[in-house]
């Protein structure tokens, strides 16, 4: 895209800068903290293709040290635009090159390729970020682990080739921390959370 253009396409990101940007911050760190329990995220406006939700997102982590994997159905003139302007966020080609993956749920069967950590570094390991229709409907699953007393059950309507593929992917303290947001809400899964079935069979 050409920077000379993209000024047509930005639109205003929080109406208070630095208050919605604190509240969103906490509202998603309270949503890791919480494992599995619906977060209010409603401080920011639409962005083409990006619930309010999975906007105020980007705005409360994306800064010019977090290289962004866009998938392609968000990967439009309006969301570059609008991430680079108010974010500053470079914006990668390759997986393995993020600390941030912008998804939707066609994405959700192959992780390959974001970076778990290390087990010297598990803190740079890519967070995704998961924009879904709605944050119930799907199987029942019970969640365990730091921030839930005994069990919390969730349902959030993903395929179980999600659960796999995570469950590939995470040897804590590597691993990928998942943001799910719809509309003006967002649920928080930290890899520290152990997700089971009704067998509770690990996932």
């Amino acid at each position: 895209m050409n920077p000379a253009n993209s000024s047509q396409w930005l639109q205003l990101a929080f109406n208070d800068p630095v208050l919605d940007a604190q509240t969103s911050f906490r509202s998603a760190l309270k949503a890791l903290a919480e494992p599995g329990l619906v977060q209010p995220l409603d401080r920011a406006q639409a962005l083409d293709s990006l619930h309010p939700a999975t906007y105020a997102l980007c705005l409360a982590f994306l800064d010019a040290d977090t290289p962004l994997w866009l998938a392609p159905c968000f990967d439009s003139p309006a969301v570059r635009a609008n991430l680079s302007f108010h974010c500053g966020c470079p914006i990668v080609s390759e997986r393995e090159q993020a600390l941030f993956a912008l998804l939707d749920e066609s994405e959700l069967g192959d992780l390959s390729g974001f970076d778990n950590g290390s087990e010297r570094y598990p803190d740079q390991s890519c967070t995704l970020l998961v924009q879904l229709a709605a944050l119930s409907g799907g199987a029942n699953l019970s969640w365990r682990g730091p921030g839930i007393e005994e069990v919390r059950p969730v349902a959030i309507p993903v395929g179980d080739e999600f659960w796999q593929q995570r469950r590939s992917r995470n040897a804590f303290p590597r691993g990928l921390d998942v943001f799910f947001a719809s509309s003006e809400q967002v649920i928080g899964l930290p890899r520290s959370t152990q997700v089971l079935n009704t067998t509770e069979e690990a996932a």
